[in-house]
């Protein structure tokens, strides 16, 4: 077993690494970037090494630089995690070249499933069933787009270096295809450095069911149950879990074993997952093998009992494998959901910010949490917006859906838009509960998932209300007279009741309350209503009786702002400040960023008609593409950014004269 290893990557993966080789008393090597310089898996490493700037094509994409520090650290071997250099065959050359052990494949099996072209021949003559399409070297457009009729639609245009839902379009008919191809093409060019695309017919209502393996160096493979990928949103997963419902043992068998022929067939080491598009009449396709760790390790750990990583450190060792076929056991039923900072309200767009106020469930048998960022962290623009994973076990699949529920709802972020009441929703639905599994599930289930806010306003404005005057009521009461009325929040008069007048604001709406103090009770008027409350504040927690109603709810206050949380949702507002107000957005005749990011490309020039729904501008964040489209008919009347220029969220990006009519 190695001494010591250094890990090739940032975040909870590297953290989720350093847990399990610490524990087996492996010394642990890391490496970041100057954005990362107070990141957690920088602190809990042995030692650590700057690699460059923020970019991480300046830092974590540096393979030349990772050597040099393993070598100058004394590291045995570089567990590169997943992203960034985990599946780069040169990287995985360069290490053996320079006698450091790469936990993962080999060099041949990684260029072997590297290309999904390639992937798919070599899985031809392994028995491996294929999706029909176009897999072949010849890339020029006009072969590609006859190719494209030949598929038939709906379509899938996907990068063959590709991975993570980048260089991937859905392509309808014939008359989306050459924008598709453009945009698909760029994309995997920026992000592979690999702009050539398959083709594969695009099945309506498939699952996806992937196959977890792991091969040692004496040539003998197993696979450790299944897990099911369905819900996804931007052939990116949202929800992952093992084992997949709803599956035969039949079924379960001839996946796995052919999985294990695949990873045998390019003599394959270490881990590898092996994905398969399962359809409805129960049939299924390989679609690619990912030649490392996945995300979703987690929810096969928690069924089988094994430590992924440490298997992946005993195999590269030189160690048989832990267990036989014959041996692995499925001991109840595991979820993961990907806790994201970003919008699912605007498409899922990336969000930035700083996490201001962080609370996660309680850890424990049933619940886990695998994160690289504590309170105070910045999810930034550089790298992909995942704060944490979120784990859960139990029994069988309805006990583990709902020790889900209740983490998702115990689960407190403030500072920055996240995922977390979108995932509540799913994980709660009555489809999902009901199995109705396809890869199509969130647009199919939107009106669902996207509900409106159960939340009272006028009740949080209430609860709102009560903490700012409890709050003010601490900071100016004086201790040795807690019975004085000076303290009260009513501005006390002699012989006179005055209540308070209150503003906040909420969505933008200014709300006008009123709220008197009597006999250490509130009433509190919200337009209309009026509201008996009492109410308590200790630390992050209010606890209020509001007409009877007793509960509490959790919030955390950042200036004159207030986030209350309450059954899985957020109320936020801000108390009126003569600060707040006027409008620092443009207009409809504008377009403006919808995030932090770079300016990709200018489709338009200055003086150019357009039309409503046209693409203007192609941005990129998270290392994902965003088409900027026309809010209307118009003319461009100025083009304030580049390609290549990094804008903020907001922006103005171009202004439109609107089309006379």
């Amino acid at each position: 077993m190695f001494n010591k290893i250094l890990i090739a990557n940032r975040g909870e993966i590297a953290c989720r690494v350093i847990q399990t080789a610490h524990r087996l008393g492996i010394r642990c090597v890391a490496v970041y970037s100057e954005a990362d310089r107070n990141a957690r898996h920088v602190a809990m490493a042995d030692e650590a090494f700057l690699l460059g700037p923020a970019p991480s094509t300046e830092s974590y994409l540096r393979s030349d630089k990772i050597l040099e520090i393993a070598k100058q650290s004394g590291a045995q071997a570089v567990h590169p995690g997943y992203g960034f250099l985990s599946e780069n065959a040169e990287f995985a050359q360069a290490c053996a070249d320079n006698g450091i052990e790469f936990i993962g494949p080999p060099t041949g099996a990684i260029e072997a499933m590297g290309s999904k072209s390639a992937a798919k021949e070599i899985m031809s003559h392994a028995d491996v069933p294929l999706v029909p399409g176009y897999h072949g070297d010849d890339q020029t457009p006009a072969l590609l787009k006859q190719e494209s009729e030949k598929c038939g639609y709906p379509q899938l245009l996907k990068a063959v270096a590709g991975g993570g839902g980048k260089g991937m379009r859905v392509v309808e008919s014939l008359a989306e295809f050459d924008e598709a191809l453009v945009s698909a093409c760029r994309e995997a060019q920026n992000a592979f450095g690999n702009p050539d695309m398959l083709i594969e017919r695009y099945l309506t209502q498939p699952r996806h069911v992937e196959i977890q393996v792991f091969c040692d160096k004496q040539g003998n493979g197993v696979y450790l149950a299944e897990r099911d990928c369905s819900v996804q949103r931007r052939h990116q997963k949202v929800i992952e879990e093992a084992p997949a419902p709803n599956l035969s043992d039949e079924t379960r068998k001839a996946m796995g074993e052919a999985a294990v022929r695949a990873a045998q067939a390019i003599d394959y080491v270490g881990a590898g997952t092996v994905e398969f598009l399962y359809d409805v009449d129960g049939s299924f396709y390989f679609m690619e093998m990912n030649t490392r760790l996945q995300v979703e390790h987690p929810v096969t750990e928690m069924i089988t009992g094994q430590d992924l990583v440490e298997w992946q450190l005993r195999i590269a060792s030189g160690e048989p494998l832990p267990l036989q076929q014959d041996q692995i056991r499925i001991n109840g039923h595991a979820l993961e959901a990907r806790v994201y900072a970003e919008d699912p309200d605007n498409d899922f767009l990336p969000a930035t910010g700083t996490l201001r106020y962080l609370r996660t469930p309680e850890e424990s048998t049933h619940v886990r949490v695998d994160t690289g960022v504590v309170e105070g962290d910045e999810v930034s623009v550089f790298y992909d917006p995942m704060i944490a994973k979120l784990i859960v076990w139990d029994d069988n699949r309805d006990r583990a859906i709902a020790r889900m529920e209740q983490a998702l709802e115990e689960y407190r972020i403030s500072g920055l838009k996240t995922n977390l009441k979108f995932l509540r929703n799913l994980a709660g639905s009555a489809p999902f509960k009901g199995l109705e599994l396809d890869t199509g599930f969130i647009e199919k289930h939107e009106a669902l998932l996207f509900p409106e806010s159960n939340l009272d306003t006028q009740y949080c404005m209430a609860m709102a209300a009560c903490f700012f005057s409890e709050k003010n009521k601490q900071q100016t009461n004086n201790p040795d007279d807690p019975y004085s009325p000076f303290g009260y929040q009513n501005s006390w008069r002699l012989n006179s009741e005055y209540a308070r007048p209150l503003k906040l604001i909420h969505n933008e709406q200014e709300y006008d309350l009123s709220v008197l103090e009597q006999n250490g009770q509130y009433e509190i008027q919200v337009a209309d209503a009026s509201y008996q409350v009492n109410a308590q504040l200790n630390d992050d927690k209010l606890s209020v009786v509001i007409n009877g109603h007793r509960f509490s709810v959790s919030l955390f206050n950042d200036g004159n702002q207030l986030t209350l949380f309450h059954e899985g949702e957020q109320f936020v507002c801000e108390q009126f400040s003569e600060s707040f107000g006027g409008d620092d957005h443009a207009g409809d005749n504008s377009l403006t960023a919808p995030m932090n990011g770079a300016v990709v490309a200018v489709l338009v020039e200055k003086g150019q008609a357009v039309k409503e729904g046209e693409t203007l501008v192609i941005m990129e964040a998270m290392k994902m593409e965003h088409s900027l489209k026309a809010p209307h008919d118009g003319t461009v009347a100025e083009i304030y950014f580049a390609e290549g220029d990094l804008v903020d969220d907001g922006a103005e990006l171009i202004s439109l004269d609107a089309a006379e009519g």
